[in-house]
């Protein structure tokens, strides 16, 4: 049985599909091949390509022309190039979806989930395309600015760089792609080396919707020519989702361009005495442990109301022990693998260290290859790492606060301040931590994992900077600019 399974698993691995890398509306490849690999068994399951210093450049090149042709083109195309994107993705939703579930080790249901996403991202594209209206300004306010007006519309900035991630490889990215297009801008866009092909099948549904060559280049790259990316004068702004680390360094090299930052956070919670205590922990269930905690508004810190702490902390102990691991392929499946074997036992070390300085591990607490168990941990120290940084793991810390204001001053004891989530029945407490807490998004009676893709979405402290979110990513991808027109009155025309 074993030798037939390794036949199996070979033949899948000999008809494994190479996938170029769309350069300036062009398939190429290149000298640097790169594997993909399914986390879950290993198998190869694609190989494609990192791209050159030289085919940067001709992205870059191509996205300054094609600029050109985009600034010009009038909103009713722009929307249709949208729709047209929205409906191939619809049409190859589970290819796409299962592609998510195999290279990212994503459950398909999850999978799914996120290609749905992408559909109403890009759908919403297309509708916040119509919607990018101006405003007329009266300047008559004082006697030397008689007769004169001013009319501010909004315009395209340029070409723009994009960088995402590994946990959302399709619809992170589409939240850098559509935006761009939808204000008339162009887009190089790095998607994650360890996720490469579903935008690589993303980009072909990019090519058959119709997209001016060179309106958008999707490209993996090593780090030598991200660097590159990041640093070259002619992209007008740099979108980049990933870790703080990286983000606040690569501000530091993007010169004068605009930046948008969507980090990482250790994103708390508040149970309050009064909450539904079954529907906060199956919240918690889901917000903690959704893709294996490998999502930048994880639930990781718990702060619960000390009267119903004890009743609290059992049920969710027993929701995460009925946590099904296994084949993200198989629909039973709630937690697959984490991206690596490295991820896993770097978590175990952030368990292990929150033990040894007094935490109690109540349920989980190991890495089993590539998988890390969902884990539950009471009191640990605030300074520990499961506590203070960012986990990106299937692990979520709880403790007990005496006080609603106890609770909020918790939340906000962080370098970081992406969404929070509140469970309370009081209206005054909820309006409480709406204007104390903070982040950039407070989430009354659900987890600050929740989020769709037409909100606004950022962080604030080191969490990042701007906002995603269709409308708000156009805003940062357009500049306004202001007409001033002066009514002489020696030119006025005559009623009589």
């Amino acid at each position: 049985m074993a030798t037939t399974i390794q036949q199996e698993r070979k033949e899948r691995e000999s008809n494994a599909r190479d996938f170029p890398i769309y350069v300036a509306g062009e398939w190429q490849t290149s000298p640097d091949p790169l594997e993909v690999r399914n986390p879950y068994s290993g198998e190869l399951l694609g190989a494609t390509y990192q791209a050159t210093r030289d085919q940067l450049e001709t992205a870059i090149v191509a996205a300054e022309e094609a600029f050109e042709v985009m600034r010009r083109m009038p909103t009713y195309e722009r929307v249709s190039l949208l729709q047209a994107m929205a409906d191939g993705l619809k049409a190859r939703r589970d290819e796409v979806a299962r592609t998510i579930a195999e290279e990212a080790g994503k459950p398909i249901k999850d999978a799914e989930v996120e290609t749905d996403r992408g559909i109403f991202t890009l759908v919403t594209a297309a509708e916040e395309a119509k919607r990018m209206e101006g405003e007329v300004i009266a300047l008559d306010q004082i006697p030397s600015s008689k007769g004169r007006v001013g009319i501010v519309k909004r315009f395209p900035i340029g070409p723009i760089a994009g960088i995402s991630p590994f946990n959302y490889p399709l619809n992170l990215a589409l939240h850098k792609i559509a935006p761009s297009i939808a204000a008339g801008n162009t887009i190089v866009l790095k998607p994650p080396s360890r996720d490469p092909l579903t935008m690589l099948l993303f980009a072909e549904i990019v090519e058959a919707a119709g997209v001016p060559k060179g309106a958008v280049s999707i490209m993996p790259m090593d780090r030598e020519v991200g660097d590159a990316l990041v640093e070259d004068p002619r992209f007008k702004l740099l979108s980049f989702t990933g870790s703080p680390d990286v983000g606040w360094a690569m501000k530091q090299r993007a010169g004068m361009k605009k930046v948008v930052l969507e980090l990482g956070g250790n994103a708390g919670v508040i149970i309050d005495a009064d909450s539904d205590l079954d529907f906060a922990v199956n919240r918690i269930r889901v917000g903690a442990f959704s893709y294996s905690g490998q999502v930048c508004i994880s639930v990781q810190r718990v702060f619960v109301a000390e009267e119903v702490y004890d009743t609290f902390r059992d049920k969710l102990v027993e929701a995460v022990k009925g946590i099904k691991l296994g084949d993200p392929l198989d629909r039973s499946t709630d937690l697959g693998p984490m991206i690596d074997e490295k991820a896993a036992l770097r978590s175990q070390t952030w368990v292990d260290q929150a033990q040894a300085d007094g935490a109690k591990v109540l349920t989980g607490g190991a890495a089993e290859g590539a998988f890390f168990q969902p884990t539950v941990i009471e009191n640990a120290d605030p300074a520990s790492f499961v506590c203070s940084r960012e986990a990106f793991a299937p692990l979520v810390t709880i403790a007990p606060v005496s006080s609603f204001g106890e609770a909020i001053r918790k939340i906000n004891d962080s370098e970081y301040g992406l969404q929070a989530g509140v469970f309370t029945n009081s209206l005054e407490k909820a309006l409480v931590a709406y204007e104390n807490i903070e982040a950039g998004g407070v989430v009354i009676n659900d987890v600050p994992t929740y989020r769709i893709d037409h909100m606004p979405y950022g962080g604030v402290k080191a969490s990042g900077l701007g906002r995603e979110g269709l409308k708000y990513a156009i805003e940062d991808m357009t500049e306004p600019r202001l007409m001033v027109i002066n009514r002489l009155e020696s030119q006025a025309v005559s009623l009589d």
